[in-house]
C-alpha cells in the first residue's frame, strides 16, 4: 500500500504506528496511515484485515500525566 521510499512499516509490523499519515480527522478522533491502519485518539487501532487492537488506556494516561 505504501509508495514511499523507504517504505513505511507494514500493518503487521510492531512499529506500524510509524507509517505516514494519509488522512487525519482530529475532529472525529481518528487518522489513517499509509499502511491501512486506522489509529484513534484513545490509542485503539483497526488493522486492514479487521483486527481490532484495544486502547492502551493505562499507557495513554501515563503519557498524559508526564506531559
Amino acid at each position: 500500500m505504501c509508495h514511499h521510499t523507504p517504505a513505511c512499516p507494514s500493518a503487521e509490523a510492531t512499529d506500524h504506528e510509524a507509517a505516514a499519515l494519509v488522512a487525519v480527522h482530529a475532529d472525529q478522533g481518528w487518522a489513517l496511515r499509509c499502511n491501512g491502519v486506522l489509529t484513534f485518539d484513545d490509542t485503539g487501532e483497526i488493522l486492514p484485515n479487521g483486527t481490532i487492537i484495544a486502547p492502551r488506556r493505562a499507557a495513554a494516561a501515563t503519557a498524559s500525566a508526564a506531559a
